[in-house]
């Protein structure tokens, strides 16, 4: 095959756009930095995580909107890190932003952290597990009263136990 014109200027461009893109996906860190009460290795976090929850809490994916069964509970109970189990999240404080993620108002007392995430070009609020660090989602200024927040969490980085 010989390379004309238009096909050298294709390759430079998907060059170009990947070299772009790199800082941006590379900004996707592992955890936020800081020591957690609950540490296993990296190995271990493996075992015990299905590779979508890996993922999502160790590495700071996003789980597809509406993919989630825990985007569409609505009963009483108590949403916990898929990760460790801390509790996270009273189902009291549960809406329906439209997002298809779970969102909350408040997170439980002492329950999640919060970090700046640059990744992608843009300027968000990283919401983390405060016992294991596990990343579960974005927080937006633009929920309901009464704290006007919206916690996005991604279903997968959660499990869900109702009230007995």
């Amino acid at each position: 095959m010989t390379l004309n014109r238009r096909h050298f200027l294709s390759l430079g461009g998907a060059a170009a756009l990947t070299a772009g893109l790199a800082p941006l996906l590379a900004a996707r860190a592992a955890t936020p930095a800081a020591t957690f009460p609950y540490v296993l290795t990296d190995a271990q976090w493996r075992e015990r995580l299905t590779p979508v929850q890996y993922d999502v809490l160790r590495h700071e994916g996003t789980e597809r909107p509406y993919s989630s069964p825990l985007n569409d509970e609505h009963r009483k109970g108590t949403f916990s890190c898929a990760g460790c189990q801390q509790k996270v999240f009273s189902s009291e404080t549960k809406f329906d932003s439209g997002t298809g993620w779970p969102s909350f108002w408040q997170p439980l007392p002492k329950a999640v952290g919060e970090t700046r995430d640059s990744s992608f070009g843009m300027v968000r609020t990283a919401v983390y597990c405060a016992n294991c660090g596990g990343h579960l989602g974005h927080v937006f200024d633009d929920g309901p009263r009464p704290t006007g927040l919206r916690y996005c969490m991604n279903g997968v980085a959660m499990t869900f136990a109702p009230q007995a």
